[in-house]
């Protein structure tokens, strides 16, 4: 075994990250990071220094888990929770509150977009209450102080902007009737015994995280999710994650956009449209601070890929930024046309497959996504997210090794891109 071997080992134990799915150059930076500030000397010096000291390891944890999240991100889902929740009250008969579940909520934009969205929907406060989790406390502790940069507000409509906060020097500051129907603490999810003692959730908000953990991992935290939402409740995942979802034996919930599953089909809402699944922002993966850019990190929700193309035309970026935008923004049709277009009219890049990719995959279409993520690794072999999707597309299939192998691939990927930017 390996020095570096032993910190993947631990994070793995610890947060569940799986180091081939960010690649082991993320966790080496981290360590190096945390070995010279804990004035360590060598690896083994800072693993006898990690092995003894609880505050070096959260130290650790924090280094590979930087927060990347905004409000209202995949507004679709709060739509829906608005619809489902007012529909879960009545069926209950008002007779308690409804229970709410983020997890990780990391600096706290999803818990208290969720309380947002059903006081906006006209529930009274007493008619429901939110548990923000987070494995990191020190996102816990700033989604408590409530007070959030620019950065935290994305799109268009900012109107609960205006609502629910006051500006505040630079940033702007949460009102206390949004906070209080909040509860924040630190956990594991990785903890089999979490909320052990607590009735199960209505609602359960644990995104883009699953794809981060290998399959025994995903099974065991599953399992966890499973009791924590109640059997007539609804579980809201990230955009990439259906198929592991419908592995496990859960089902969409049939609404557009709302990435939302349950253990039984749930009727389909009046006048629905056919089920088309969009991402609001494209995946990246966690990331080890500093220096930009940021990637991802597991106990968090994700932010959008920049757009990078090799085109010099300055129409083919325009379009490559178009395209971004608008799948960004949720619009599937226009986002698979303006890819489409692209196509008829410029050279063909890796990228726009991949978005094709992602769009057919997030929609169940799994070939034709296979399909699209082999073209963009055709014309470029290193493409990390065309090879992390094409993976875990093919671990939902059964395909454990050729899964394997992808994630190898884009491993390497990340540790060349690493040492290049040194």
């Amino acid at each position: 075994m390996n020095s570096d071997q032993r910190f993947f080992d631990f994070l793995k134990e610890r947060i569940g990250l799986d180091v081939a799915s960010v690649g082991p150059a993320i966790i080496e930076r981290a360590v190096r990071q945390r070995s010279s500030a804990s004035r360590a000397e060598t690896a083994d010096e800072y693993w006898q220094t990690l092995q003894n000291s609880r505050e070096e390891q959260q130290a650790l944890i924090e280094a590979v888990i930087v927060p990347e999240t905004w409000f209202f991100r995949y507004p679709e889902s709060f739509a829906t929770l608005a619809k489902l929740a007012a529909r879960r009250l009545g069926e209950i008969n008002n007779l308690r509150a409804l229970r709410i579940l983020s997890l990780p909520c990391s600096t706290g934009e999803e818990p208290y977009s969720i309380a947002m969205a059903l006081l906006d929907a006209g529930l009274k406060p007493h008619q429901f209450k939110v548990e923000g989790m987070d494995v990191s406390p020190l996102s816990v502790e700033k989604a408590r102080r409530g007070v959030y940069g620019k950065n935290s507000f994305r799109g268009q409509d900012l109107a609960y902007r205006d609502r629910h906060f006051l500006a505040e020097g630079d940033g702007y500051r949460l009102e206390e009737r949004v906070q209080e129907q909040v509860h924040l603490q630190v956990g594991n999810l990785l903890d089999p015994a979490l909320l052990a003692n607590e009735a199960p959730y209505d609602f359960v908000f644990c995104r883009n995280l699953l794809i981060y953990f290998d399959q025994p991992t995903q099974q065991q935290v599953f399992e966890v999710l499973k009791r924590l939402t109640h059997v007539d409740g609804v579980l809201f995942i990230g955009p990439a994650e259906g198929s592991l979802l419908g592995r496990f034996g859960m089902r969409s919930i049939g609404i557009p956009q709302s990435f939302a599953f349950s253990r039984h089909q749930a009727p389909e809402p009046e006048h629905a449209p056919a089920p088309v699944f969009v991402p609001t922002a494209l995946p990246v993966r966690r990331t080890v601070a500093p220096p930009p850019p940021v990637r991802n990190r597991p106990f968090a929700t994700v932010t959008p890929l920049p757009v990078t193309t090799r085109a010099t035309n300055p129409d083919a970026a325009t379009l490559l930024a178009n395209i971004a935008a608008l799948a960004n923004e949720g619009k599937a049709a226009e986002a698979r046309a303006a890819c489409e277009h692209y196509l008829r009219s410029h050279e063909p890049v890796a990228q726009v497959f991949y978005w094709l990719g992602l769009l057919s995959d997030v929609a169940g279409s799994a070939l034709e996504a296979q399909g699209f993520y082999r073209k963009a690794l055709y014309l470029d072999p290193q493409h990390s997210e065309a090879l992390m999707h094409l993976a875990a597309l093919l671990q939902s299939q059964g395909d454990t090794a050729g899964a394997r192998r992808l994630q190898d691939r884009a491993a390497r990927s990340e540790r060349a891109d690493s040492e290049r930017k040194r």
